[in-house]
């Protein structure tokens, strides 16, 4: 089994090498291609207007000058045309990728790429708290992330569906199990805007997140909710955004 890994916090992040240790309790073919920068942030953008850079830093292992999209597509065209990955992985991401995160988060991305290729992908998360913020668990995501690789594709995946993992913010003996959730939702004030000043008093902005929005209480069933209560928080993602139930409305109103 072939694995192509990813991450959206760049190629030193030492989240990609918990990936790359977790690909490699479920196979010895594990190839990295990972952005040169950070690219947290960067949704599902694609680089059309600049050439990309393509630069080997060891065995099996290489940069990109681009985004977590151009990666999978420079993994799976690219260095490994001959052969296709049977899997994608992106990750382990520095911080959760629930709720709304998963409309800007790369590492979500990166899965993305990976199912519009037509390969089972999966992203994978590690939680953190203002205490572990320096320090993320990372052994929750190692003890816990193969096995959830494993039985989701003992199962299969569904062809349009990109499987996203959350690992909650505590040890993994202190982890409760493991729940199949739905995406959640913050309120409209999770983000905000931070000005301040630089030297010569021109002001700048800083996009930021409102503590008091993300201690709510979540909804049940949610993602926020299972890792809220040390669980692990699995959430198949559909490729296919459309609302069929007001399709059906609409088709009543425009004709």
């Amino acid at each position: 089994m072939r694995i192509l890994c990813t991450n959206d916090d760049g190629i030193h992040a030492p989240g990609l090498k918990v990936i790359e240790e977790i690909a490699r309790q479920i196979s010895d073919d594990v190839w990295v291609v990972a952005p040169e920068l950070d690219q947290s942030g960067v949704s599902h953008s694609l680089s059309l207007n600049d050439p990309l850079r393509l630069r080997e830093v060891g065995p099996r292992h290489f940069a990109v000058r681009g985004t977590p999209t151009d990666c999978i597509i420079m993994g799976a065209r690219h260095i490994l045309k001959d052969k296709q990955p049977d899997i994608v992985l992106s990750g382990v991401n520095k911080g959760r990728n629930v709720a709304e995160d998963v409309v800007y988060s790369g590492t979500i991305a990166g899965a993305l790429e990976g199912t519009i290729l037509g390969l089972p992908s999966f992203a994978l998360s590690q939680e953190f708290s203002m205490e572990t913020r320096t320090k993320p668990l990372w052994d929750t995501a190692l003890k816990f992330g193969p096995d959830v690789i494993r039985n989701v594709m003992k199962l299969g995946v569904p062809r349009n569906t990109v499987i996203n993992v959350n690992f909650p913010s505590c040890m993994p003996d202190e982890v409760k199990g493991i729940a199949v959730t739905r995406q959640g939702k913050r309120n409209l004030g999770f983000l905000k805007i931070d000005s301040r000043q630089d030297g010569r008093g021109n002001p700048y902005y800083w996009i930021g997140f409102e503590r008091s929005a993300m201690l709510e209480v979540p909804a049940e069933g949610t993602d926020l909710a299972a890792l809220a209560a040390k669980l692990v928080s699995v959430t198949p993602l559909r490729l296919d955004r459309t609302d069929e139930a007001f399709s059906e409305k609409l088709k009543g109103v425009l004709k």
